[in-house]
């Protein structure tokens, strides 16, 4: 039988029933495994998180077809109608599965998208989702999301399957045979189709309320600072606005990452083209995709341990150009560097930009990736910035 009676689910409502809980619990036990392991075997935690990342896409597609065939479905009675606080609690934690079930791997997909990088979907049909932008703060609030909806999952998981054992081992009703053989259990009535129940608007309304209050209060906590906090040290040009980014590939696919907190003192003199220049960055003010958590820690910026980066250069005229050449002071290191950029001066107000080319070896950052198969050695370093004098 394949569609459900009054008193039993046909095969096809048993074969989703089974085939989500298995891809479920494996996904639950996949994404444990992903977030206790160490970040030094990196190529293994990738693959974890893939695997996670994949099977959730499978169980967000299972979930999808299992409502929307329980949608046109007739409902099996309940075996004990006359417990009516049961049977609401019964139907409410069904919902709560049901929408869990798709607003788990749905809110970790769109997370997926609006990050950059790490640890792909295993399939060939991209890695962005329509009208989804890269955006760390609509990532990081999805993650809040995720994480709620992961435990509301497990709890509903918990009552769901308590239910199920209070059925088989102390109410002996033949109810968990209603999904495992397809026996029938309960008096045979005219039962309609599952619908929007009572029991349902509450649940889906509880569950979906919940996720968006947290996800509002934790993406906001969350969201890196706009604008930096950071005194500005004495300087002849005053920096009206600025950016300060970078770009490295992850896995072969360029990643941009960029610093919110920093400032830099300039001094220069129009008419010889030279100057003197001190940037002060915080390394702790980092963001890259999702991983920006692990950049700051140690084997990488180890920002705990070096609050402070810091670029000290001579500026002088290169042909058209010029040249800031100096030390940049990173995580206790001192490298020279050399950073060729452009700048116009109009009313007062000087535009400029320039860019280089760092080897991340040199500082000791992520000195556990001995190769450019996880992550690339060379890092791109572009800033842009606004003076005035």
């Amino acid at each position: 039988m394949q569609q459900n009676s009054s008193t039993a689910y046909g095969s096809v409502s048993r074969f989703f029933h089974w085939a989500t809980a298995l891809v479920i619990g494996l996904n639950i036990a996949m994404g444990f495994i992903a977030n206790r392991s160490s970040m030094d075997a990196v190529d293994a935690k990738v693959l974890y998180f893939s695997i996670h990342k994949t099977l959730g896409v499978l169980a967000f597609a299972l979930a999808l077809a299992r409502i929307c065939w329980t949608l046109v479905q007739r409902h099996p009675a309940p075996v004990h109608p006359e417990r009516r606080l049961e049977t609401f609690a019964a139907a409410t934690v069904h919902w709560m599965l049901y929408g869990s079930m798709l607003l788990v791997p749905l809110t970790g997909w769109i997370e997926h998208a609006a990050t950059t990088g790490y640890a792909p979907i295993l399939w060939p049909f991209g890695q962005d989702l329509p009208l989804v932008p890269k955006s760390e703060e609509l990532a990081q609030r999805l993650a809040a999301t995720h994480q709620l909806f992961a435990w509301t999952l497990c709890l509903a998981i918990a009552l769901h399957v308590a239910g199920a054992l209070k059925h088989a081992l102390i109410d002996r009703d033949g109810v968990l045979q209603r999904m495992t053989r397809g026996t029938n259990a309960g008096k045979a009535t005219e039962t309609g189709r599952a619908g929007w129940t009572p029991a349902a608007t509450f649940a889906l309304a509880a569950v979906g309320f919940a996720g968006v209050a947290f996800a509002s209060q934790i993406g906001l906590r969350a969201a890196p600072a706009p604008a930096t906090s950071r005194q500005a040290a004495a300087s002849e040009w005053q920096v009206i606005q600025g950016t300060l980014g970078f770009k490295v590939n992850q896995m072969g696919t360029p990643v941009a990452g960029t610093f919110s907190d920093w400032t830099a003192s300039i001094a220069f003199d129009e008419a010889t083209g030279t100057g003197h220049v001190e940037a002060v960055i915080n390394p702790a003010s980092v963001t890259l995709g999702s991983v920006s958590d692990q950049v700051k820690g140690p084997g990488f910026l180890d920002a705990a341990q070096h609050p402070q980066a810091r670029f000290t250069a001579t500026i002088q005229p290169e042909g058209k150009n010029f040249l800031a050449a100096g030390t940049l002071n990173l995580r206790g290191i001192e490298i020279p560097i050399r950073l060729p950029f452009t700048m116009t001066i109009k009313d007062g107000v000087a535009d400029m930009s320039g860019q280089t080319v760092l080897d991340r070896r040199d500082f000791k950052i992520g000195e556990t990736y001995a190769d450019e198969k996880t992550v690339g050695f060379s890092v791109e370093v572009d800033i842009a910035l606004q003076a005035k004098r």
